[in-house]
Formats: C-alpha cells, sequence, structure tokens
C-alpha cells in the first residue's frame, strides 16, 4: 500500500494527519507508536507550512512494492514550488498488519467525520497518559512495597487486593466508555448517511417515503410525517396527537407519555389520547421560513436513549431543509418549463403541408435552454421552418433563443433564401453576444412548385423521407456555427420534393448520446421515419411524431433538450 498526500496549507496538513492517523490505526500501529507518528507527522508539517512551498506526505506500508512490513512515512519538498533543496522527512513505525488494509483515507469536510477524528486523536493521547500514569503508580507502589517490608507480608496483600480491585474498577469504566464511544460512532455514522440519503433526491415525495425506511425499525417503531401544505392525503392522518400539534405551533419537540422522558430540549406531556399505551415524540420539521410539518415517532422499546432522540432531532431539521429545497427546485422547474414553452411557436395551417412539432426538456437541471423551433410565411407566400439551439442551458440561453428567433422573422420581411438568412443571424450573434454560439437549419417550401431550399449552421443534416420509404440525409456541405469569430457566407440548397415527402428538423439532444456520437443516432432517425408510409403520415402527423420519437428516448434520461420537427408534403 503507498499513498500520498499533496499539503499546500494548514487545511492540507490537517486532512493528510487524520488519513495517517486512521491508516496506521487500521495497519494494527500500537497506540503508543500511533501517538508518536501522529505527534512527529504534525510537528514536522507545521515546519514545513513555515518554511513555505509545496509539500508531499507519501506513506508505505506492508503491501506496497517496497516489499516492507513496517508503515514508512516520508515527507518530501515538491521540486519547483518553492520548497526545493530541502532533505526530507522520514519516519517508521512497526504494524501489526501484514496485507493489503481496506479502507477510506480522504477526509472531507463533513463535520461528523472530522469530529470523529478529533475524538479518535483525543482517545490516542488519553490512552498514553493512562499508561504513563499507570507506570507512575506502578513506580510509587514499588517504592511502598520496600518501604514497608517490615510491615510484614499480611498488610502487603492487602495492599495488593485493594491494587486489583482498582485495576477492576479501571478496567469496568475503560469498557462503559468504549460502548458509549461506541454508539456513538453508530449514532453519527447513521445520521451521515441518512442526510446524504435524503439530500440524494430533489422530489420532495421521494424525501417522505425514504424517512420511514431510515428509521423503522433501528429507531422507531412507527414514523407519521404531518405536511401542513400537502394535497396528497397519503401524508395526512385522520387525526393527529395533542402533542403533535403543540408541536406545530411552538416549534419545539414533544414527548407524550406516562412517564417524563428525560430527554434533551424536548417538552413532557401527558400521554397522547389517540395511543396512550405507547410514548410518542413529536419533531417540528424546520424550513427557511415556517415549519413544513411535524414527525412523529414512537420508539422501537419501551423508551429512547436521551443520545438517540438528540439524533432524531438533528435528522429531522436536516429532512425538513431537504424537503423545503426539494419544493424550492420543484417550484423553479415548473416555472422554467413553463417560460419555455412559452417561448415557442405555435405551428400555421398551410394548404398541402402538415406540421408537427415536439420539445421535450432534458431530465436533469431546471428545464430551460436553447433549443427552439419555428415556422412562418413570408411575403411571396413560401413557408420558413427553422429549428435551432443556441449553446449552454438556463435563463441566459432562452433569452438569446428568443433574440435569435425574433431576428431571424424580421430578417425573413425582407426575403431572402435560408443560407441569407443564415448568414445575417451569424452576424448579429457576432455582434450581439461574442461569446454565445449557436446552430440552425432553415428549410423554405416554395407554394407553387414542389421545391425545397434548405440551408445548415454548423447543425446535425435533415432528414428526408421520400414517398417510396427511401430515406435521405441531407449532408451537403454546410456553413460553420453561427457566432464564431470568422466571416462566412452560407449557401442554400435545393431539392425537388414529391407528394408524400416528409422532413425531419431536430436538435442534436434527439439523436447525440455520449457513448456512441451522434452519427448512430441519426441512422435511428432515419430507420425510424423510413418505417412509416406516406398515408399514415398523411393520416395523423402528431402520433407519427410521437411514435418517432419514443424509441430514439427510451434508451436513456435526456441530458440535453430535444427538439422535433416534421414538414409533411400531402400525398
Amino acid at each position: 500500500m503507498t499513498r500520498s498526500w499533496r499539503i499546500d496549507g494548514v487545511t492540507d496538513a490537517a486532512r493528510a494527519r487524520i488519513a495517517v492517523a486512521r491508516l496506521a490505526a487500521a495497519y494494527g500501529v500500537p497506540t503508543v507508536e500511533r501517538a508518536r507518528l501522529t505527534a512527529a507527522l504534525s510537528g514536522h508539517l507545521r515546519q514545513c507550512l513555515t518554511k513555505g512551498g509545496t509539500w508531499v506526505l507519501t506513506l508505505e506500508g506492508p503491501g506496497s512494492p517496497a516489499g516492507t512490513s513496517d508503515l514508512h512515512a516520508v515527507v518530501a519538498p515538491v521540486p519547483g514550488a518553492g520548497a526545493a533543496g530541502r532533505a526530507p522527512w522520514t519516519v517508521t513505525v512497526p504494524c501489526a498488519a501484514t496485507g493489503e488494509v481496506p479502507g477510506e483515507d480522504t477526509v472531507t469536510d463533513d463535520p461528523a467525520g472530522l469530529s470523529e477524528a478529533l475524538l479518535g486523536a483525543d482517545e490516542d493521547t488519553a490512552v498514553v497518559l493512562a499508561q504513563l500514569t499507570e507506570q507512575e503508580e506502578l513506580v510509587a507502589f514499588h517504592r511502598e512495597e520496600l518501604h514497608q517490608t517490615n510491615q510484614g507480608v499480611v498488610v502487603l496483600h492487602a495492599e495488593l487486593d485493594a491494587a486489583g480491585r482498582a485495576q477492576q474498577a479501571a478496567f469496568a469504566a475503560e469498557r462503559r466508555a468504549r460502548e458509549e464511544a461506541e454508539k456513538a460512532r453508530h449514532r453519527l455514522t447513521f445520521l451521515a448517511d441518512a442526510s446524504a440519503a435524503l439530500n440524494a433526491s430533489l422530489n420532495h415525495d421521494e424525501i417522505v417515503r425514504r424517512l420511514p425506511e431510515l428509521l423503522v425499525p433501528r429507531y422507531a417503531e412507527s414514523v407519521d410525517v404531518w405536511l401542513f401544505d400537502h394535497d396528497d392525503d397519503r401524508h395526512r392522518p385522520a387525526a393527529h396527537s395533542g402533542a403533535a400539534v403543540l408541536a406545530a405551533r411552538t416549534g419545539r419537540p414533544q414527548y407524550a407519555a406516562d412517564h417524563p422522558g428525560g430527554l434533551p430540549g424536548v417538552d413532557d406531556r401527558p400521554p397522547s389520547a389517540l395511543a396512550p399505551e405507547r410514548p410518542l415524540l413529536c419533531v417540528p420539521l424546520p424550513a427557511r421560513r415556517t415549519p413544513l410539518g411535524v414527525l412523529t415517532l414512537s420508539p422501537p422499546g419501551e423508551r429512547w436513549d436521551p443520545d438517540d432522540a438528540v439524533m432524531l432531532i438533528e435528522l429531522a431539521r436536516r429532512a425538513g431543509t431537504a424537503m423545503d429545497n426539494a419544493r424550492r427546485f420543484e417550484h423553479n422547474r415548473d416555472i422554467a418549463e413553463t417560460l419555455q414553452r412559452a417561448l415557442l411557436t405555435e405551428l400555421p395551417t398551410t394548404p398541402g403541408l402538415s406540421l408537427a412539432a415536439r420539445y421535450l426538456p432534458a431530465t436533469h437541471g431546471l428545464n430551460i435552454g436553447g433549443d427552439w423551433y419555428d415556422a412562418f410565411r413570408q411575403r411571396d407566400g413560401s413557408l420558413i421552418t427553422v429549428i435551432g439551439d443556441v449553446t449552454g442551458h438556463g435563463l441566459h440561453a432562452a433569452v438569446m433563443m428568443s433574440q435569435l428567433r425574433t431576428a431571424l422573422r424580421a430578417y425573413a420581411v425582407d426575403g431572402g433564401g435560408p443560407g441569407r438568412l443564415l448568414t445575417r443571424l451569424h452576424g448579429y450573434l457576432r455582434h450581439l453576444q461574442p461569446d454565445l454560439f449557436a446552430t440552425a437549419v432553415i428549410a423554405r417550401f416554395h407554394p407553387d412548385e414542389h421545391t425545397l431550399t434548405w440551408a445548415a449552421a454548423g447543425h446535425p443534416p435533415p432528414v428526408l423521407r421520400l414517398p417510396d420509404g427511401r430515406v435521405r440525409i441531407l449532408d451537403a456541405k454546410p456553413g460553420a456555427m453561427l457566432g464564431i469569430p470568422l466571416r462566412q457566407d452560407i449557401a442554400d440548397h435545393t431539392e425537388r420534393l414529391t407528394p408524400g415527402s416528409t422532413l425531419a428538423l431536430y436538435t442534436d439532444g434527439l439523436v447525440e448520446r455520449r457513448a456512441l456520437g451522434i452519427d448512430p443516432g441519426i441512422e435511428r432517425l432515419a430507420q425510424a421515419l423510413g418505417t412509416y408510409g406516406s398515408a399514415a403520415l398523411d393520416a395523423d402527423l402528431e402520433e407519427s411524431a410521437d411514435r418517432i420519437l419514443h424509441p430514439l428516448l427510451s434508451d436513456s434520461e435526456r441530458e440535453d433538450d430535444v427538439c422535433l420537427l416534421l414538414c409533411h408534403l400531402h400525398g
């Protein structure tokens, strides 16, 4: 085993010292030797921090390439980091373990982990001091034995018996202290794991569901969650105990039972009329402004240990914070989705041409981004369809998407082909936001002749389904991404259309997967589009759009927004 820590400051030094102490304990280093190791390491690290520069602490133990059976620590300067040329410091201590000792040496900023490390260091110091005290008592005992030799064998036996009883009492006290320390460690571990489980979800109902799963049966026989403003009747018991109502009004934990609870920070109340035979602990679920509800627990045995009650109150506080965060996230997500859909266009009705569009937000984050689609007529009666994607996510990308869409409509009033419109958008974006980029495809359908004129700028190519079922990917040379620091004139491309043809415009969120790239996704879209006949597309283009999307999105969660615009020329 060989592990290293880079030390740039006092925080890195403290974490490295904690990690070394844990690994030394895991490898069975005796307590005194471990205390000497950590004390010497702390002193040298303080000297290193005083000298300045960057240092590396390397720890080699059994199982390392060096093949040593001891624990070997080396503190050496990092070349070129302000501490070069200084001699490394080494120390070696014996190990009881000879193989690879599993364990995590990463020290986080979690208060529970740092507190446990501090308690562990104090335990080692206490053991060393206890051994020193024991040695001093032993020396004093021998001196007294020599001094009292003339007092006779009876007095000597009496003193030995007294010393034996004192030692037994010390062992019993030490055993009780170890048991209490182990219980405290279990509580801290449970609190840390439960907090991580609650904060891992941003779904309010999921957090409420997890609370009973975490607490039953270890710390509670039953768990009731009373939420004040929840619409789901599953979380509303038919009646609430008086202690729960009082906890809701005062914001203080209440203990309802036929005996005093003696729990820190908890008010004692008479037994509940709803369940007089069992004690109830009612803890408010706090939030930033007002309490969210009350958590009512019944003990797994006759009553709670006071330390367990303190831990449960702290868990309720963290659960309330997690639920409040989830509610805020869900509220912001709903606002974002409403804003995104408000920015999208209602498709026009065009004789002989059907349009169907789908927008699906990503399944992560606030679900607002820069994907958009649009369709409108020009003065000459032709229909412009466009689909695009502004880089990034969030409100800024959505605002820029809206500005680009408005600018495109303004440019289209003056006429011009898709390539000319994209070229003007490119210049507009460079002038408006030099650090923002976008991709787009514009397709124009002519009213009197069955032709399609299209142009692309850094966007995935359109997919054209012919009436006979064949599918073509229109991958003629596109322009570069809009907004790049480069002057460009984007060219038009023209295709002859026959009745029954269908054009698919889309964004990369539909076809791109991180592990596969974009080309396989485009092929899958072409295959899905080719499976439909012209009659089905003529009959219901909206249903066809849903059926095309389903196999393309069923493989994974969406990490990006998805836009799809289908344009079908009636047969």
